[in-house]
């Protein structure tokens, strides 16, 4: 019989909580944004914690459908349904139980249009990039940034009841981030997705044709990052960093290009995670200081 202990870190582990953190930190700009300043920490604090139980519904689905393929790769061969610490029922349940929380929570504290998208974004994230994109299309991570990317959507609309320049503009910034940041793991771990028959753009028009698309992506992030400023959302110390980051992310996907290694594909995974870290961080500091 498994310990209480043993059983918290399997259940939380359905919830991939390394990546939590980030949904979180993504929507705080778009909740100060949508309020023109910061809104009650009490409302805040509700609102992030049901975007963060949402998301962790959705993990844990995304770990329940693909539990034989996480079986057959050595990054995911660990998790608590192919280790058998769970059985997929009890995932199943907990992950119904954290989408009925994150629902109601969500309805309470910022009304009926932030708990539909966090819905919507579930039954995205499961059904369409899960059950139906990812197994059949390469271009998987283009699809999948759009789940990834509602966090400040469910925040702008928690706001004031619907989604303004500010949810969407973040929205949009995580979707351009995405795709680079997924192929720079696909072209690293190839061979263990296509052990597990998962088509990553790597292994169905290559490695070459890969990186390019990774340049053209981060070059494409550039005006949306920076559009926050012409539109009156953000000020000149936000801009100077976003310079900064998107300069250092292109001449990364630069080396990914010139490189052609794994190593620098490792790099540029890195990379990418402090990019969009740093990147939302000048977004609070600017608003504080404004």
């Amino acid at each position: 019989m498994s310990s209480p202990t043993l059983s918290f870190r399997s259940y939380a582990a359905l919830t991939k909580p390394r990546i939590l953190p980030l949904v979180i930190f993504t929507a705080l700009p778009a909740l100060a944004m949508s309020a023109g300043g910061w809104p009650p920490p009490m409302f805040a604090a509700l609102v992030l914690l049901g975007i963060a139980l949402s998301a962790a519904s959705a993990n844990t689905f995304n770990c329940y459908v693909e539990r034989d393929l996480d079986a057959r790769m050595e990054r995911t061969r660990t998790r608590p349904l192919p280790a058998q610490e769970l059985t997929p029922a009890q995932a199943l349940s907990f992950g119904f139980g954290l989408a009925i929380a994150s629902t109601l929570l969500l309805y309470a504290a910022g009304g009926f249009v932030a708990a539909g998208i966090g819905v919507a974004s579930i039954l995205f994230y499961v059904f369409v990039y899960t059950v139906w994109i990812k197994p059949r299309s390469a271009w998987n991570a283009v699809i999948g940034g759009a789940a990834g990317a509602v966090a400040p959507v469910i925040a702008d609309a928690a706001v004031d009841g619907h989604v303004g320049a500010a949810g969407w503009l973040l929205f949009a910034i995580i979707f351009f981030w995405q795709p680079p940041h997924v192929w720079a793991i696909a072209l690293y771990r190839k061979s263990d997705y296509e052990k597990a028959g998962i088509p990553m753009l790597p292994s169905v028009i290559g490695d070459e044709r890969t990186r390019w698309r990774m340049l053209w992506y981060t070059l494409g992030l550039v005006p949306v990052t920076l559009a926050p400023v012409p539109l009156g959302l953000l000020g000149y110390p936000y801009l100077a960093v976003a310079l900064a980051l998107n300069g250092w992310f292109v001449w990364q996907a630069v080396n990914v290009l010139r490189e052609r290694t794994d190593d620098a594909a490792r790099k540029m995974f890195r990379v990418s995670l402090a990019v969009l870290y740093l990147l939302f961080l000048a977004m609070l500091v600017d608003l504080a200081i404004a």
